[in-house]
């Protein structure tokens, strides 16, 4: 039996909740937006370069967002230290170039599992709360602002490739 990415439910953000919730929201609603881009492909098609000569597929954009989630919340802002997600001896676009279809199932749940650990580890912690990298301070509410722009920007490839793809175009 082939896989397939599930569909996924897309909750949007309040308009007008505070600070803390509607940066949540948005950044919840992005990242089910990511999925829902997947929604219905196999792990072949997930790993599909549509736009030559780009690296891009929507299996990469999935393995690089479980990175970044992991880096950011637990690794970054947590201090939690963890094992390099992808072989570090294939470069720093192991995410995009070390492709397998035939784990897209599990590079899928990866990316929700980092997700729900993400907000495990920020679900305590004031949008206030500091972390220091590279030399520089940054806060938990610059982090979820981060966050929001790197999916924004990945949803806008994703939504290219998946239109070279299958023809599927939405919001």
């Amino acid at each position: 039996m082939t896989w397939t990415a599930p569909e996924a439910k897309r909750t949007p953000g309040s308009l007008v909740a505070g600070e803390r919730e509607m940066l949540t929201g948005y950044l919840g609603w992005f990242r089910d937006t990511l999925l829902q881009k997947c929604a219905g492909l196999t792990g072949e098609q997930l790993a599909e370069r549509t736009v030559p000569p780009s690296n891009l597929t929507l299996l990469g954009l999935l393995r690089h967002m479980a990175k970044v989630e992991r880096t950011w919340f637990r690794e970054r802002f947590a201090g939690q230290p963890l094992d390099p997600m992808y072989d570090p001896s294939r470069g720093k676009d192991a995410d995009f170039e070390d492709l397998d279809p035939a784990r897209a199932a599990d590079d899928y749940a990866r990316l929700v599992e980092e997700c729900r650990l993400a907000d495990a580890v920020v679900a305590d912690a004031s949008l206030d709360d500091t972390f220091t990298h590279g030399g520089e301070v940054f806060s938990l509410r610059l982090v979820h602002v981060h966050m929001i722009g790197e999916y924004a920007r990945h949803i806008g490839h994703a939504d290219l490739v998946r239109e070279r793809l299958d023809g599927v175009t939405g919001d």
